[in-house]
């Protein structure tokens, strides 16, 4: 029995996850610091090996990337970000 189009559709779908995201978000008061997003991603992987690739954490000022493994992460100014987003430079 062959399967519908749609049931095909939504398996190629499946099979193109390549990455899982959990996210944290705290807010104390929208207008204060320490308020912030933080987006944990994950290799696409049975729970039990999956590799943590890294963390962004988006705050009210910049936003921050932590690699997999480290303590301390990468600051980044939104004027600096939207630079990066616009011109595609990375440094």
């Amino acid at each position: 029995m062959r399967r519908p189009k749609t049931e095909l559709k939504l398996q190629m779908i499946e099979d193109e996850k390549k990455h899982v995201v959990k996210a944290n978000f705290q807010v104390f008061d929208l207008s204060k610091a320490g308020t912030s997003l933080e987006l944990e991603i994950f290799e696409q992987q049975p729970r039990a090996s999956r590799r943590k690739i890294g963390t962004v954490i988006i705050g009210r000022g910049s936003l921050t990337w932590v690699k997999g493994g480290a303590h301390t992460g990468k600051r980044i100014p939104w004027s600096r970000f939207a630079e990066v987003m616009e011109w595609g430079i990375v440094r």
